[in-house]
Formats: C-alpha cells, sequence, structure tokens
C-alpha cells in the first residue's frame, strides 16, 4: 500500500471539520507512531493524549464522522484479507 489516511468529517457539511486544528493525520507524517501488536493506530478526541499527540486526531462531540482513506491499497485488501479495525472508545 502506498499510504493511508484518517479524516475527520463535519456531519452537516460533509466538509473536514474546519474548527480543528487537526482534521486528518496520514502515516507519512512527522511523529506518527506505529503499534507493536496493530499496524496503525489513531486517537481521536477533542483534546490530545500527551502519549499520541502524533496520531492525535481532532473531533468535535456530536459534529463528525471519519473516514480512511488508502492510497495504492495492495492485493489483500481487495481479496479481503485484511481489514481495519473498529473504532473503541477507550476509558
Amino acid at each position: 500500500m502506498g499510504f493511508l489516511s484518517v479524516i475527520v468529517y463535519d456531519n452537516q457539511t460533509r466538509s473536514m471539520v474546519q474548527a480543528t486544528r487537526r482534521p486528518e493525520r496520514q502515516q507519512q507524517n512527522k511523529g506518527v507512531r506505529r503499534m507493536r501488536t496493530v499496524r496503525w493506530m489513531f486517537y481521536f478526541d477533542p483534546s490530545t493524549n500527551g502519549n499520541w499527540r502524533n496520531n492525535w486526531v481532532q473531533t468535535i462531540p456530536g459534529k463528525a464522522g471519519s473516514d480512511l482513506r488508502l492510497y495504492g491499497p495492495l492485493e489483500p485488501w481487495f481479496q479481503q484479507d485484511v481489514a481495519p479495525g473498529e473504532i473503541e472508545l477507550q476509558p
């Protein structure tokens, strides 16, 4: 795969959330970290978590939906051998 991108969209306007400083993250962004058990993990929240700041995508409660974009996916994606995980609520 070339690279992946996660973007937060405004549910009302269907455009990228404009009221945040970080409505998107890409694996190519400087400082984005990989997990040991999962290849990529992004952190969606209105405020940052210091440990995962480079993987943080800023949201607005009740206003945003997310989108995953894959650029240049490889055959396993089309064969459905790999799939993105669910977005999980963390305590």
